[in-house]
C-alpha cells in the first residue's frame, strides 16, 4: 500500500540515524523492518477512531435520556452516526477488531477526548447536513470519510498517537492520507466480517512484499557501496570540500547510486527525479541543484563503465 516513494524515506531515514553512529547493517535493517511493521499500529490507531467515535455517540444519547428533564431531542436523538452502515462494518469486521485489541488501548484512558470530539462533531454544518440525508451505504460512507478527515485534524488525538512513537511525528500524515484513500476505495461488495482490513504493509499482498523487497535491497546496497559511491563524489565536488557538504546530501547521492546500479528495471530519470524530490523534503533548498548536478556527472561515467544496465518496457535513459 505504501508508495516507493514514501519507503525510499524511511530506507534514507533509518540509514542516516544510524550509520554515522556506527550501527551495524544487520541492526539497521532489523529497525527497518521493525518501524515498518510498526506504521501498521499507526494506520489501525487512526482508522479505529471512527468506530470509536460511533460508540461515544451511543453512550451520549443514552446518557441525555437519564437527565432530570430531558428534551425531545434528548429522548428521540437521531441515531444515523450511531447506525452508520460503513462504520458498523469496520466495527464487525474480524481482522480490524483483532488490529484494535492489539494496538489500540491507549485511547480507553482517553474517552474525554473522544467525547470533546463528538460534542464538537454536533455543532459542526457537516454533521447536520448528514443527518438529512436519507440513509445509504454511499451516504454513510461519504461522512465517514469526511468524520476521517476531522479527527485526523484534531491537535489533541494526534498528540496521543504521537506519544506511542516519535518516529511517527513525520508520518502521521502521510499514513492519514493512505488511510483516507483506502477508506474511499471500500465498496458495499465484499465489505463484510471477512474481508481482509487492508494494511500499510500487508505480507499477504504482493505488491507489498515487491515493494519492501525493493526497500531492503536499496538499504543493503546503499550500505555496502557508501566508501565506493562516496570516493566517486568526492572526484565531482569542485570547489567544495567532501566534510563540508551535508550529510545528508551525500546519503541521498549514495542511495541514488545504489538504486541506479542495482534496480535494472528502474528507469534513469525516475530514480534521479526521486532523489531530487526527497532533497526538498529532507535537505535544505540548494540541495535539489547540487544533487542534480553531481548525479549528472555521476550517471555519464557509471554509465560509461557499464555499471548502469537497465532492461524492460519503457526505460527512459537520463539525460
Amino acid at each position: 500500500m505504501l508508495s516507493r516513494h514514501f519507503l525510499r524515506g524511511k530506507v534514507l531515514q533509518t540509514i542516516y540515524s544510524g550509520i554515522y553512529e556506527g550501527t551495524d547493517p544487520i541492526t539497521l535493517a532489523k529497525n527497518f523492518d521493525y518501524h515498518m511493521q510498526r506504521l501498521n499500529e499507526l494506520g489501525v490507531l487512526q482508522v479505529s477512531l471512527l468506530p470509536l467515535l460511533a460508540e461515544m455517540a451511543g453512550r451520549v444519547f443514552e446518557e441525555s435520556k437519564g437527565k432530570f428533564m430531558p428534551s425531545e431531542d434528548d429522548l428521540n436523538p437521531s441515531l444515523r452516526l450511531v447506525n452508520n452502515e460503513y462504520i458498523r462494518r469496520m466495527a464487525d469486521n474480524f481482522e480490524l477488531k483483532k488490529h484494535i485489541a492489539n494496538w489500540c488501548g491507549c485511547w480507553n484512558t482517553h474517552d474525554t477526548l473522544i467525547r470533546e470530539a463528538f460534542f464538537d462533531l454536533r455543532k459542526r454544518k457537516e454533521y447536520q447536513d448528514y443527518l438529512a440525508t436519507e440513509p445509504s451505504f454511499e451516504t454513510d460512507k461519504e461522512f465517514a470519510v469526511l468524520l476521517f478527515r476531522y479527527l485526523m485534524n484534531r491537535e489533541a488525538l494526534s498528540e496521543v498517537i504521537g506519544e506511542r512513537s516519535l518516529l511517527w511525528e513525520d508520518d502521521f500524515f502521510q499514513i492519514a492520507q493512505y488511510n483516507f484513500m483506502m477508506l474511499k476505495s471500500l465498496e458495499a461488495d465484499g465489505f463484510d466480517e471477512a474481508m481482509m482490513w487492508p494494511l500499510m504493509y500487508d505480507r499477504r499482498v504482493e505488491k507489498d512484499e515487491e515493494g519492501m523487497a525493493f526497500a531492503r535491497q536499496l538499504l543493503r546496497d546503499t550500505i555496502a557501496r557508501r566508501d565506493e559511491t562516496e570516493e566517486l563524489t568526492r572526484k565531482y565536488l569542485q570547489g567544495w570540500e567532501f566534510e563540508r557538504v551535508s550529510r545528508m546530501d551525500i546519503m541521498l547521492i549514495n542511495m541514488a547510486v545504489a538504486e541506479l546500479t542495482g534496480c535494472p528495471s528502474i528507469p534513469e530519470k525516475v530514480t534521479v527525479d526521486e532523489y531530487i524530490e526527497l532533497s526538498k523534503e529532507f535537505s535544505s533548498d540548494r540541495s535539489r541543484l547540487f544533487i542534480n548536478g553531481i548525479l549528472d556527472k555521476m550517471v555519464a561515467e557509471l554509465r560509461s563503465q557499464g555499471k548502469i544496465n537497465k532492461s524492460g518496457r519503457g526505460l527512459v535513459v537520463y539525460e
